[in-house]
């Protein structure tokens, strides 16, 4: 009787193929280090092709920009709702088309700060429409003749190419995006990028049988929830929305702030993750304890039988 073989994993020329068992790749998230050149589904797919295993990534760079790239492996592909929700943080040099003051630059900038109206640049994969995104913080680093260094932290979903071009319109010099880099994605910034060299590296190591390199590098599905509001519930509740019933009041033990329809991750009283839920109510009208269904799961990763059944089942009573 043949047996299947193991996925081979293609490193380079000077390293030949070596075989790492599918099974050893745990689910978890991989933050890259995306270098300027391919864009974000080249890089993608090429971990896919290293590790051997179903990918993901969160949060799209185009070719020329650098940076933090979320990959998710395995099961983790199915966080990729909330994980594309994340906060951006970049650092951008910005070229202006004229001469101006720093002054009135920090006066423009910061007039910028809060909720801008923005629409995609015509080179955009995505439909042109009019959207609403918040720059939370724009902090100019450095100016160097017509350069302009800064950083932005900002909603998903904002271009930063449009922003250095209203930019460079309010002050009447016009402006464009020289080079960019994202910096940090939720709760995960350039201190937990690994590049693709890094990721070969450790794959050879494990071919060797040592998969220290590669467990340092994966980090836990619960990792990608960490700072993300949620609700944690009791372990009495904990089996029934596993097992896809909404959550009520009576099974929450507390909860972040968050909006009604906004998805939300689910917790133990221990930390655990338990899934992603879709609000029902505004958290400020969820009152722990009080009768009533406050969350509806979405994704479940928790598996049934984890917890003890909370909940019972009646046998219905046979009518004469």
């Amino acid at each position: 009787m043949q047996t299947k073989s193991p996925k081979r994993v293609e490193l380079n020329q000077q390293n030949p193929s070596v075989a790492v068992p599918e099974a050893v790749i745990p689910s978890g998230i991989l933050v890259i280090d995306k270098t300027r050149g391919p864009s974000s589904h080249q890089v993608t797919a090429w971990v896919g092709k290293m590790l051997g295993v179903h990918v993901g990534h969160s949060g799209t760079l185009d070719p020329q920009v650098s940076g933090v790239l979320l990959v998710m492996l395995g099961r983790a592909v199915r966080l990729a709702p909330l994980l594309l929700q994340h906060r951006k943080e970049y650092v951008c040099l910005m070229r202006l088309h004229g001469d101006t003051t720093r002054k009135r630059l920090e006066e423009v900038m910061a007039e910028f700060t809060g909720r801008i109206y923005q629409r995609p640049p015509r080179r955009s994969a995505v439909a042109r429409n009019l959207r609403i995104r918040t720059i939370h913080t724009l902090t100019i680093l450095d100016i160097e003749d017509r350069l302009v260094l800064f950083r932005v932290t900002c909603d998903a979903g904002t271009y930063i190419r449009s922003l250095c071009h209203h930019v460079g319109l309010a002050l009447g010099t016009g402006a464009h995006m020289q080079e960019l880099r994202r910096t940090k994605s939720g709760a995960f910034d350039e201190s937990n990028a690994y590049t693709l060299h890094d990721l070969a590296d450790a794959i050879s190591a494990l071919s060797t049988g040592d998969g220290s390199l590669l467990g340092q590098m994966i980090q836990p599905i619960e990792a990608g929830v960490r700072d993300h509001p949620g609700i944690t519930i009791r372990g009495s509740a904990v089996d029934a929305v596993v097992r896809g019933a909404a959550l009520a009041g009576v099974g929450v033990i507390q909860s972040d702030q968050f909006k009604k329809k906004e998805l939300i991750a689910i917790k133990t009283e221990a930390g655990e993750f338990v899934g992603i839920g879709e609000a029902l109510l505004d958290s400020a009208h969820i009152v722990p304890g009080k009768p009533g269904l406050v969350v509806a799961p979405r994704i479940v990763f928790m598996l049934p039988g984890t917890y003890p059944k909370g909940w019972k089942t009646h046998t219905p009573v046979a009518r004469p």
